[in-house]
């Protein structure tokens, strides 16, 4: 399995500090954030990555070079090297799936730290290769800053995502069939709302991960977080 690690944003609600550092390499116990993420991909037996870049491409490209020393194999999804060339998600998914391969591959943003298991995701994965969903997301408890949620999952078996309460918040780790994106040209969009539309057909299975989670956001949440990880 491929992973595909979000990292081209600046970070708006993490300014100042993100004007002059990007975002991802900021220090979370002496480390920056995205080695976290990588590591734990590492742990997990995903080593081959691609990481998409805007905002200060040449600091995390300078960075993390190649991932040798991290144990991964990293290559690089340039969409520009302004805050502005940045495609969001879903326009950063598109411009990267030559270079993901067939198979179903991971999603991950590059600012959260968590210690979820990306291994666990293995049975979602054959799933999603077998045909029977085009995306599997991962949902966590509803942070302060989002209070009203994204998504429901229906009882087991089944456990799809869906729009009925109660609803969780998508975590930013997700599975993805390179079939769900067919057809679409790599334009400026968001992940959400258009993966909508797969949810509502019961394409999209889900799981509540009630473990450490954090999506580090401001200069305040760095700080906690920096107090308490690992």
């Amino acid at each position: 399995m491929r992973a595909l690690l979000l990292a081209a944003g600046r970070g708006e609600r993490m300014r100042p500090l993100t004007d002059t550092v990007a975002k991802p390499l900021l220090p979370v116990a002496g480390r920056p954030l995205i080695e976290w993420q990588i590591d734990a991909l590492v742990r997990a037996g995903i080593t081959e990555l691609v990481i998409n870049t805007a905002h200060l491409a040449e600091q995390i490209e300078g960075a993390l070079g190649d991932g040798a020393r991290l144990g991964a194999r990293i290559a690089y999804s340039r969409e520009g090297t302004r805050a502005q060339d940045a495609l969001e998600t879903l326009g950063g998914i598109v411009r990267a799936l030559p270079q993901l391969g067939t198979a179903p591959f991971l999603v991950v943003s590059a600012d959260i730290l968590t210690d979820f298991d990306y291994a666990s995701l293995s049975a979602a994965a054959a799933r999603i290769a077998g045909g029977d969903a085009d995306a599997h997301l991962v949902l966590v408890d509803n942070p302060p800053y989002h209070p009203r949620g994204d998504m429901g999952i229906s009882p087991a078996p089944g456990q799809r995502a869906t729009r009925s309460a109660p609803l969780y918040t998508y975590a930013n780790i997700g599975l993805m069939a390179p079939r769900l994106f067919a057809g679409l040209a790599p334009v400026r969009e968001k992940l959400f709302p258009w993966l909508y539309g797969a949810v509502e057909q019961g394409r999209v299975s889900a799981q509540h991960w009630q473990g450490r989670w954090w999506n580090v956001g401001t200069p305040q949440d760095l700080a906690a977080v920096d107090r308490i990880w690992p």
